[in-house]
């Protein structure tokens, strides 16, 4: 039973992820304008995500455009869409196989239990692939970002900081990942032994409960 609130949880957390994942993939909040100075650096507002721009002028309006060109946009948005797509499919792939492999639900039947254990063993490593390969955008546009903002180089009206998605995307990477290894460890095999915990091995271990009856013997009889 123990096992299968673990499994349970794994699955809800990484399913969390993969929502949160999803509005942070489409959201244009990944990069805004920056301030330097204590001064706005250009008279709008500008959003940048994955998809579209977004503008929000003083007078409240925001207007959105999606990018013309995918070709045209950098290469560290290209492989953030392509990483940041693999990674909800991924977890799509991942869901089912959860489903269908959790303790629970009956799918498979009652009989096939090692099979439904292998299922759920290989959805958590698939979440836990999911959560590394959403991490890695995350990581790496910030580090754009940053490096961008600190650099002499750079035009002021050109700085960006970090955008509000990207602190979401990294709390959705944590929950993949810790979904993912619930699961996993969630799901042992039909038969498998726990761990030892204060004294089981000795007492799974019948050889060694009578060993150490025979060293008291000689130790009495000494």
């Amino acid at each position: 039973m123990a096992s299968t609130g673990i499994q349970l949880l794994g699955l809800m957390l990484a399913v969390l992820g993969w929502v949160c994942g999803t509005l942070v993939c489409a959201a244009p909040l990944w990069r805004v304008s920056a301030f330097v100075g204590g001064e706005l650096v250009i008279a709008q507002v500008f959003w940048e995500g994955l998809w579209m721009n977004c503008l929000s002028q003083t007078t409240g309006q925001i207007q959105c455009k999606s990018y013309d060109s995918t070709l045209a946009l950098p290469l560290s948005t290209q492989a953030a869409r392509g990483l940041t797509v693999l990674s909800l499919l991924l977890c799509l792939l991942a869901f089912m196989l959860g489903v269908v492999g959790a303790k629970c639900t009956h799918c498979m039947g009652d009989g096939n239990q090692a099979s439904k254990a292998r299922l759920a063993r290989i959805a958590g490593v698939l979440f836990l692939i999911a959560g590394l390969a959403y991490l890695i955008p995350i990581c790496w546009t910030a580090y754009a970002i940053i490096k961008d903002f600190y650099d002499p180089n750079v035009a002021a009206p050109l700085k960006r900081e970090l955008g509000p998605a990207l602190y979401l995307g990294w709390g959705t990477s944590v929950l993949l990942l810790l979904g993912g290894a619930l699961l996993h460890v969630g799901s042992p095999p039909p038969g498998g032994r726990a761990l030892p915990v204060l004294g089981g091995v000795a007492k799974d271990n019948p050889h060694t409960g009578a060993a150490g009856e025979v060293k008291q013997q000689e130790k009495s009889f000494v």
